[in-house]
């Protein structure tokens, strides 16, 4: 199944959207949500209560997933495609992540407990497809640990020091599962295969809305 993990009214209501996209695509997929909130979520087949809810409760909540396979995604997804491929990897692997592409020098440089190697990449948290084993869940319950542990915001930090320390099975998704970005001009003139998941600011419930202010602001589009 697919699963979400939100705080906030904000983004449960884009994960909603979310998982509108899902059932268009791949209606014989099951999707489930932790939610701070309540009332009714038509677009949810298992809802989950959250306890002492915070920016990143997906840490906290990615290893009682209710699902044997499961896809998390972050709210600000849109699902393209069919994911049965996707799911395949499971196959062979406990876990599959795509490489974080925004990664910077500053971003690579920040540690916690671990000296990495700049050439092992920061991955993104957003898309994270996992089998519910002994393995992925001593992972998950590590960089949760990690995680509150470190102080830091964000959670690409430890998640890059869980993997790089742990023995876990994972495969680096390709891009089209994870793409950041995808314009007008890409569908028209690009000759690589179609996006199967967005993950943009676009669909962001507070970053797109505080990307337009400043547009205006400047001149541009309103």
């Amino acid at each position: 199944g697919v699963l979400y993990i939100t705080a906030g009214a904000a983004h449960t209501g884009a994960a909603r959207r979310s998982a509108a996209s899902v059932r268009a695509t791949n209606p014989g997929l099951a999707i489930g949500i932790f939610t701070d909130q309540s009332g009714a979520m038509p677009e949810f087949d298992w809802i989950g209560a959250i306890d002492a809810p915070h920016r990143r409760s997906k840490v906290d909540y990615m290893g009682r997933t209710p699902f044997a396979e499961t896809l998390y995604l972050d709210s600000d997804t849109r699902v393209a495609g069919d994911l049965a491929d996707l799911f395949r990897v499971l196959e062979r692997f406990d876990l599959g992540i795509a490489q974080r592409a925004a990664s910077t020098t500053r971003s690579l440089g920040r540690r916690w407990r671990h000296d990495v190697p700049a050439a092992f990449p920061q991955h993104n948290g957003g898309v994270v497809l996992y089998r519910t084993s002994p393995a992925t869940i001593a992972f998950l319950d590590a960089w949760r640990d990690a995680y509150h542990a470190s102080g830091h915001g964000v959670d690409q930090i430890t998640l890059r020091e869980a993997l790089w320390s742990s023995d876990i099975r994972f495969a680096v998704l390709p891009p089209r599962y994870n793409a950041r970005r995808y314009t007008w001009l890409d569908h028209w003139f690009s000759r690589g295969p179609r996006p199967v998941i967005l993950h943009t600011n676009r669909y962001h419930p507070t970053k797109h809305g505080a990307l337009k202010r400043r547009l205006v602001r400047l001149g541009g589009p309103g």
